[in-house]
């Protein structure tokens, strides 16, 4: 773990020049009843999008298990922001678009790319506005777990269905989430279970499930692939409808061997075998800690949160409590253990020094155009996450997002627009330009009260490294340095790419 967050915080050095300290002063004593600031800080830090001053102090004055279980319970909160109109719509019939000529299917194509984009502004508006951080980040970790793509998937009325319901079953019944999740639409789309019938069967999705959403990879043999894969023969979508449909004649209902079981089974019987798995729970806590606590997980408090995990029927909040809970997620070595993700650096910035703007959508541009292009990750493993956020192309353009934004009030609107070429072809085409022009007005336009922001968060430049960073800066402010050239600083600095 120590050799990890080096190598994290070298790199940073090399890019900008200097060593990294890691050295930071000791979180409170675990044995101390309230929280304090710092831990709070933490936990709001690793569980959201970073916290405003308020939200610190607020946390700071409960207990561990208090902070949680107000967490928890604000994950029953509904989402704030107003989906597009047009996610009601009905598809388009796969028929429909087989007739179209190349015209029409042109013109088709570049709304669904310009409704990608909107839906991204819109997941995007919903993580800055919503008062339940912890449910989008969850959401955003399934999204990144059962990946699909709009690449492949095209329909947008599907991806946000999907993503509905990522966020209806981010702190539910595991088990229930994968039922739900191997039906989807957009997710028989994705991995090709669309076209996989008796006698043809298509193992992309037995794989995945396997490889990728339960067990890990080596837990599993080549046969046991094949087996499960006729297991779901016949679980495909009404491309009419746009509605998951069970063709029973396409179904292959002979006897199959998976994992040591041998029955007539059907999909569903196979992810029950899949659940029955001690490795499942395991690489599920371990993805978890992933998320939460650092790049390396403890085999010893994966197993004991994989237990509760597993006691509990695979209660995701059990998996959660116990693991926030726990004195590892607190424990020192894993202050700043963490990269951002570039959602991570946009959102939290924007929540965390309460930025004003008419428009969050264009930020979704940024969002993409630092590595994490939302509704398209890179392929059906996602995004890597963790050190690869981080190289001399990304880190300079997140330092010029933070420049542009906390120099907003005093730079021409075009200098705000000086930005890296996409390089994601996903977001390619005429919509970008529109979108282009969005985030210049939108930045123009963002305000932030920086005395108001100053005032609340204590004004002194130690207590403001506090708020702001995860552990001591890189370069040490100027004894000289007041207001929000402390804020500029600090932001600047390499350790805030961390959490």
């Amino acid at each position: 773990m120590r050799r990890l967050l080096f190598l994290t915080a070298t790199l940073i050095a090399v890019v900008c020049g200097g060593a990294v300290s890691i050295t930071r002063a000791a979180p409170p004593h675990f044995e101390v009843m309230l929280l304090g600031f710092d831990a709070a800080r933490h936990l709001l830090s690793r569980t959201g999008f970073a916290a405003t001053p308020a939200e610190i102090d607020t946390f700071s004055r409960l207990t561990r298990e208090q902070a949680v279980e107000r967490l928890l319970a604000a994950t029953d909160k509904p989402r704030v922001t107003p989906p597009p109109a047009w996610v009601t719509e009905p598809v388009t019939p796969a028929s429909q678009v087989r007739t179209m000529s190349v015209e029409e299917r042109q013109a088709w194509q570049r709304r669904n790319v310009a409704r990608g984009l909107e839906m991204r502004g819109w997941w995007l508006q919903e993580m800055v506005a919503t008062p339940s951080p912890l449910t989008e980040k969850m959401a955003l970790f399934w999204h990144n777990h059962f990946v699909s793509s709009q690449q492949k998937v095209r329909q947008p009325q599907y991806l946000y269905r999907q993503n509905v319901l990522l966020r209806e079953h981010a702190l539910g019944s595991f088990g229930h989430f994968l039922q739900a999740i191997a039906r989807d639409p957009a997710m028989v789309i994705y991995l090709d279970n669309a076209s996989n019938r008796k006698g043809q069967p298509n193992e992309n999705f037995a794989r995945e499930v396997m490889e990728l959403f339960t067990l890990g990879e080596g837990q599993y043999s080549e046969r046991d692939i094949k087996e499960a894969a006729r297991a779901f023969t016949g679980w495909s979508i009404d491309g009419e409808k746009g509605e998951f449909l069970f063709r029973s004649l396409a179904h292959d209902d002979g006897e199959k061997a998976v994992l040591g079981s041998i029955g007539n089974f059907d999909g569903d019987a196979v992810l029950d075998i899949l659940l029955a798995q001690p490795q499942t729970a395991e690489f599920i806590v371990r993805k978890l800690w992933r998320e939460f606590v650092s790049p390396e997980p403890d085999a010893v408090e994966v197993k004991r949160v994989a237990n509760a995990f597993r006691d509990s029927r695979y209660d995701i909040r059990v998996a959660l409590r116990a693991l926030l809970n726990s004195d590892a997620f607190y424990a020192p070595k894993y202050r700043a253990a963490l990269v951002k993700s570039p959602v991570d650096l946009v959102v939290g910035t924007l929540r965390q020094f309460q930025f004003t703007t008419t428009d969050v959508q264009p930020f979704a541009l940024t969002v993409a155009q630092l590595g994490q292009n939302l509704f398209a990750p890179p392929n059906v493993k996602g995004w890597p996450g963790g050190e690869a956020w981080i190289n001399s192309t990304t880190l300079l353009a997140r330092k010029q997002f933070l420049d542009r934004l906390f120099n907003a009030s005093d730079m021409r609107p075009a200098m705000m627009l000086a930005a890296p070429p996409l390089a994601n072809q996903a977001v390619q085409g005429a919509p970008i330009n529109a979108m282009r022009q969005r985030l210049m007005r939108a930045m123009a336009e963002i305000q932030f009260d920086s005395h108001g922001w100053l005032q609340r968060a204590g004004n002194e430049p130690a207590q403001l490294q506090r708020v702001v960073l995860a552990m001591a800066p890189q370069h040490a402010l100027p004894a000289t340095a007041t207001g929000i050239d402390v804020i500029r600083r600090l932001t600047q600095d390499p350790v805030y790419q961390l959490k």
